[in-house]
């Protein structure tokens, strides 16, 4: 059962009035909002309008250059041992996977517990294998990521976002680099996910998604939100020209 905002506590993430520039370019521009727990937030836009940018922010991945970011009510460092601690709650699943290529896909989704959470390798490989089987590729645990396909290579990625017990995970574009057919098997996986009651921020191009799993979408263009609302006001009557624009061209 997901909360209602009059339910809601500390927000699982917020960022306030966050800025940020590659050189001269301001590619993000006075960017705030906040995800509560169990919320599914989908952030969608033209190419070039700051949302992976946003995404790759949150848990630092980007540095900013003004604003603040705060984790279950914790402002986020910009280093050291407490970034590092704080950037452990928050999963990653990136548009090109980012498997160790030279380690089996049970490795991969055991390391990280066993570094960063000190899970006793027998208790990671159980957890590791129960998520393999969660997300469906539990017979590839002693292959290679290059004898997968991208949809499992995808799959995989999430079983290694969900090992860490993340109080959060973020998306950025996980379906781009996919063949379409390998698109739905991992939408099904983070539909799923968003039923159980993940909180998740992701930024994607799949409308039909975004309609049916979305608490809550944002629309950027050009550094900054335009819009935000619930996808069935959002898509039946866009607020904005440039959102009204978008959709039109879909």
């Amino acid at each position: 059962m997901k909360q209602t905002q009059n339910e809601s506590h500390t927000a699982v993430i917020e960022l306030r009035h966050v800025d940020k520039f590659f050189g001269s370019l301001h590619v993000l521009k006075d960017i705030s909002l906040s995800v509560q727990k169990g919320e599914v937030l989908v952030i969608i836009g033209p190419s070039g309008s700051g949302k992976s940018t946003l995404c790759r922010t949150i848990n630092r991945l980007e540095g900013i250059d003004a604003g603040e970011i705060i984790i279950d009510g914790v402002p986020m460092p910009e280093e050291g041992k407490e970034l590092a601690n704080l950037r452990a709650q928050i999963g990653m699943v990136f548009q090109s996977f980012n498997l160790f290529s030279h380690r089996t896909i049970l490795d991969n989704v055991c390391l990280a517990p066993m570094d960063v959470l000190k899970v006793p390798r027998k208790e990671a490989r159980e957890k590791a294998l129960s998520l393999l089987e969660r997300v469906g590729v539990q017979d590839q645990a002693h292959k290679v990521p290059a004898q997968l396909s991208g949809g499992q290579q995808q799959r995989v990625a999430i079983a290694r976002a969900l090992a860490m017990n993340p109080k959060a995970i973020l998306f950025d574009e996980p379906t781009s680099a996919l063949d379409p057919e390998m698109i739905g098997e991992v939408l099904d996986v983070m539909t799923e996910l968003a039923r159980e009651g993940m909180t998740m921020v992701i930024v994607t191009h799949e409308m039909n998604f975004a309609k049916n799993v979305a608490d809550r979408v944002i629309f950027m263009d050009a550094g900054s939100i335009l819009e935000e609302g619930k996808p069935e006001d959002f898509f039946a009557a866009p607020k904005t020209q440039r959102a009204r624009d978008f959709l039109g061209k879909l």
